[in-house]
């Protein structure tokens, strides 16, 4: 988790897509759920359609044809939606070579090579050593608990559609953060930077990027998180919401995109005011801007 506006400033990186409208909540149909991302549709040889490139990082859109009856991604079972629609997603450090392994309904079972375009990550090179060290056993009495419900959250699959829909930005400004980007001191390398950061003033009000169900409203502040949110999209699509002043929303509460959900703040591990968004596809981290319009196309 990066700085917001008291920290370093890093640029923004990505794909600057064409469409830059922010849209309104509403389920997709199937052909328009396969049109809406930044990439053309491609038909593998199984005759299932995706749409977007496998790139590390990058949520895709797909849908299978009839008589599949499962999917999984190198040995992950892939969601399926009655209509055949699902979506995959491609780790920070994905390989560079994935596996699709499609099961017909007549018992014939098809494997498709997927090639992973790999990304150049930001890295910011710093002479000294990291601070910090060893945890102390008192943190670390405290940071289980936190880290078990966390998990547990990320186990409340929901029904929720919002998963289907575009996504908004939670809050518009300037983007302090990027997925992926990684400190390293002393040549030790940190840890990647696991969402995107906005910048902006305690109190700024932050809103649902989709439709979810909250599978977690962080009842105290965390030690590293703060106030942390977590919403759960649907067919194994998660956001997570770090840092804020305030939770607007409770437990198991439905939220519809754009709807208030909380607000900007420093809380937990963070040198000055600013949401950090991140997102999982199951155990997959993904970059949350290869979902929205790039911030530049919305005057930010």
């Amino acid at each position: 988790m990066f700085a917001g506006s008291a920290g370093a400033v890093l640029a923004q990186a990505g794909p600057v897509r064409g469409d830059a409208a922010v849209a309104t909540s509403g389920q997709a149909s199937g052909p328009d759920f396969l049109a809406r991302p930044f990439g053309a549709v491609r038909p593998l040889s199984s005759g299932i359609r995706l749409s977007g490139p496998p790139v590390q990082g990058a949520l895709l859109r797909g849908k299978v044809p009839t008589g599949v009856v499962a999917l999984d991604l190198d040995g992950v079972k892939v969601p399926l939606a009655e209509d055949g629609e699902f979506l995959l997603g491609f780790h920070r450090d994905a390989p560079t070579l994935g596996v699709l392994t499609v099961n017909f309904a007549d018992g014939t079972v098809m494997a498709e090579p997927l090639a992973i375009e790999p990304r150049s990550w930001r890295r910011e090179f710093i002479a000294i050593a990291a601070r910090g060290g060893v945890p102390s056993e008192a943190f670390m009495a405290r940071r289980k608990p936190e880290l078990e419900m966390i998990a547990a959250a990320r186990l409340r699959a929901s029904d929720s559609t919002g998963w289907r829909q575009p996504f908004i930005w939670p809050a518009t400004g300037r983007v302090s953060g990027i997925f992926g980007s990684q400190r390293v001191y002393a040549g030790e390398p940190g840890a990647f930077h696991s969402g995107v950061d906005v910048a902006g003033p305690t109190g700024t009000p932050i809103v649902a990027p989709a439709d979810g169900v909250v599978i977690l409203a962080a009842p105290t502040p965390f030690s590293l998180e703060g106030n942390l949110l977590m919403i759960d999209h649907g067919m194994g699509l998660n956001s997570a919401f770090l840092h804020l002043s305030s939770i607007d929303v409770k437990d198991g509460e439905r939220v519809r995109q754009g709807q208030q959900i909380g607000r900007i703040g420093a809380t937990g591990r963070a040198t000055g005011p600013h949401l950090h968004w991140s997102m999982k596809w199951n155990d997959a981290r993904i970059d949350p801007q290869n979902l929205v319009p790039a911030m530049s196309a919305l005057g930010k």
